[in-house]
């Protein structure tokens, strides 16, 4: 098979292929909600990619921004013969127009079928939340600790703050009212089990009980470490609900199932960066991404007998999802909850208007 374009460098090829009939054909449903995916319109990128950024962390070298057309494109060669949605949002940095790239989500979303969610501000008044949520198509937000200010050298510049200084209170009521879906990317070093983490997301829950609260990547867990320092700790409350984007290690998934079940992990790719070919490596509590691109980050290459069996990481996810369904003992039901059943019952519950 000719390699198929899918976005940035990234192709589809025969490996994928393969890769795909032999592990997940067989096992993916037929429906999926991706509930965690990047659409943007390269237009509206008001500051340069700098080299710094592109050195200080690896996912600024492989998320060029992706259009919905493109995705709808990658969705028919990823997922054949798949029914496909998406919970959309812009891409959570002040470099770009983020007005603007809230209403290109929204309005793809609207048009395609899908749902989104706009990028939050924290600087916006509690009006100006709620007049985002009055927006057909808008279910919720998406902050993240990015947006509480720019800086052309890191992303990270913020890494540390609280919760509440990016998903501040006055918003946080708004949201409580509406009912409103949150995806959360945790922020600090230490993931989600970092103490003031843990305190701030049961704040959340005891104050604005009626938040739809999804902690994102299960809580930026990718190591088994983490995992059991974040996800056992939330185990109680049944509120709490986590999608499992980017989380390429089976033993993440087996713990976070083992946690919870499948009533409250929610699929996610966080896609246009997992379509990256290669495959994560673990070491305690941290991890080392590989690929066969010669980006800044990737100076310990493989050899290309490895490499040459490199597939998409999130097709490597997929099948750490398998794996960890396998080994918990998870059926035909609880595997189509995670893939489509769960987030259609929370977009049902923000409201069957929007």
């Amino acid at each position: 098979m000719k390699p198929i374009p899918l976005t940035h460098v990234w192709q589809y090829t025969d490996v994928d292929r393969a890769f795909w009939d032999e592990r997940l054909a067989d096992w993916l449903p037929e429906r999926i909600i991706d509930a965690h995916v990047h659409v943007l319109n390269p237009a509206l990128c008001l500051e340069p990619m700098t080299d710094e950024k592109r050195r200080q962390h690896w996912v600024a070298e492989v998320a060029e921004p992706l259009e919905a057309e493109v995705l709808c494109r990658c969705d028919r060669v990823v997922f054949p013969g798949r029914d496909v949605s998406h919970v959309a949002f812009g891409w959570p940095d002040p470099a770009f127009d983020v007005e603007a790239a809230n209403e290109y989500a929204r309005r793809e979303s609207l048009q395609r079928g899908w749902h989104a969610l706009a990028l939050l501000r924290p600087q916006w008044s509690a009006e100006r939340v709620a007049a985002e949520l009055d927006k057909p198509g808008v279910i919720g937000v998406k902050p993240y600790y990015a947006m509480i200010g720019s800086d052309l050298k890191t992303r990270d510049r913020y890494i540390e703050a609280g919760i509440f200084e990016f998903l501040p209170h006055h918003a946080l009521e708004v949201l409580n009212d509406r009912r409103a879906w949150v995806t959360l990317h945790v922020p600090k070093a230490d993931r989600l089990g970092h103490p003031d983490n843990l305190r701030e997301i049961r704040e959340i829950r005891r104050r604005y009980p009626d938040v739809v609260l999804m902690i994102a990547h299960f809580g930026r867990c990718y190591t088994e470490s983490h995992a059991r320092e974040g996800l056992l700790p939330l185990a109680d409350d049944a509120g709490i609900y986590f999608d499992n984007s980017a989380v390429l290690n089976p033993v993440v998934h087996r713990i976070a199932l083992e946690t919870f079940g499948p009533g409250r992990i929610i699929y996610g790719t966080d896609n246009p960066v997992l379509y990256m070919r290669g495959r994560r490596q673990w070491h305690d509590r941290t991890y080392v991404n590989r690929t066969n691109v010669d980006f800044h980050f990737n100076t310990d290459r493989e050899s290309p007998e490895i490499e040459a069996g490199y597939t998409l990481y999130m097709y490597e996810a997929l099948a750490a999802i398998c794996q960890a369904c396998e080994q918990a003992g998870i059926g035909r039901d609880g595997v189509e909850a995670i893939f489509a059943g769960n987030a259609q019952r929370l977009i049902d519950s923000v409201g069957p208007d929007r």
